[in-house]
């Protein structure tokens, strides 16, 4: 349907008439003839009276008004209504580029992959699923910095996190100076509920803010953290004495990370493979359920440039029969 955003301009539509209303009209004075020695020079003038006087000219001039004022009052196609979910939630992740995020301990199609590129791998589809929630995303190494504001264009938060690359924030992990600026970033906002899911494979050797006391500020401002280590028990390595066993993930300070989803509110999950990754984000879905309180809104396209169009045309054909040429 057509929808006018300011209606009331189509008030001014009689504004012409209204004007030659009140407007008295003008007088011929009455005076002698006046002889006039160059009349050649006046010869194209009773022409284009006469031009001016034509009944087509005035009627264009009359519908140039008309599509003026429509112009103005900016008609808009208004499309079907489209519903769309909102959930009150704000979800931010916080993901660990350090340098030990490179070890090729998970598999994803019979393939060894990094840790990374594991986490971009099963995150892309739990971002899809949050329909409803502001989803933003914190990248973390040496510092922490926040790649994606929060936002409900989930496609966008997904492709930024396939773009990221280890070491891009530093080869160290500043998992405090994380949990601090997403403290920073979901404070004073008017979400029913706050999470941040922090994924992270070593301990905290980087940052100004210790983990525990990011904690307790998150706590304070009742965000939620459901903290994820990230990296195998075991792994089977070649060397110079043969294949030995051995544990990639001995860096990984789990008792910090459970101490920071107790403090919280939140749970502490290990993700050894894949599979594990895979599970615990759909546990997290049980435990956040999108809960979609249904909103619509009607998509809007202007069609103001086509009455406007046509009214500047009509114009200069009105201004162009004037013309004597």
């Amino acid at each position: 349907m057509i929808h006018f955003e300011w209606p009331w301009l189509l008030t001014f539509v009689p504004l012409p008439l209204l004007i030659r209303w009140l407007l008295p009209a003008s007088q011929v004075a009455e005076q002698a003839a006046l002889k006039v020695p160059f009349l050649d020079d006046f010869s194209g003038f009773e022409s284009r009276v006469v031009s001016a006087r034509k009944p087509w000219v005035l009627w264009l001039a009359i519908v140039a008004w008309v599509l003026l004022v429509i112009a103005v009052s900016r008609p808009q196609w208004l499309g079907e209504p489209i519903e769309q979910s909102v959930s009150g939630r704000d979800l931010m992740m916080a993901v660990d580029l350090s340098g030990s995020m490179e070890e090729q301990d998970f598999v994803i199609n019979n393939q060894r992959v990094d840790r990374l590129t594991a986490i971009k791998y099963i995150a892309a589809d739990f971002i899809n699923r949050r329909v409803g929630d502001r989803v933003g995303l914190i990248l973390f190494g040496t510092q922490a910095y926040l790649q994606t504001p929060l936002t409900f264009d989930r496609k966008t938060v997904t492709t930024l996190l396939n773009e990221s690359a280890i070491g891009l924030a530093g080869d160290n992990t500043a998992i405090g100076d994380a949990i601090g600026l997403a403290v920073k970033r979901l404070k004073n906002q008017q979400a029913t509920s706050q999470v941040l899911i922090l994924l992270t494979d070593g301990a905290n050797t980087a940052g100004e803010v210790a983990p525990l006391k990011a904690a307790e500020l998150a706590a304070e401002n009742k965000l939620k953290i459901y903290t994820i280590g990230v990296g195998a028990d075991e792994m089977q390595v070649r060397s110079f004495f043969g294949t030995q066993t051995v544990n990639p993930s001995r860096d990984l300070d789990e008792k910090t990370l459970t101490a920071i989803a107790d403090a919280t509110g939140g749970r502490y999950f290990r993700a050894r493979n894949t599979d594990e990754l895979n599970k615990i984000y759909q546990l997290l879905d049980e435990l956040e359920p999108v809960e979609k309180d249904k909103q619509y809104y009607r998509p809007r396209s202007e069609l103001y440039p086509w009455p406007l169009a046509l009214a500047l045309g009509f114009a200069a054909v009105i201004a162009l029969s004037r013309v004597k040429l």
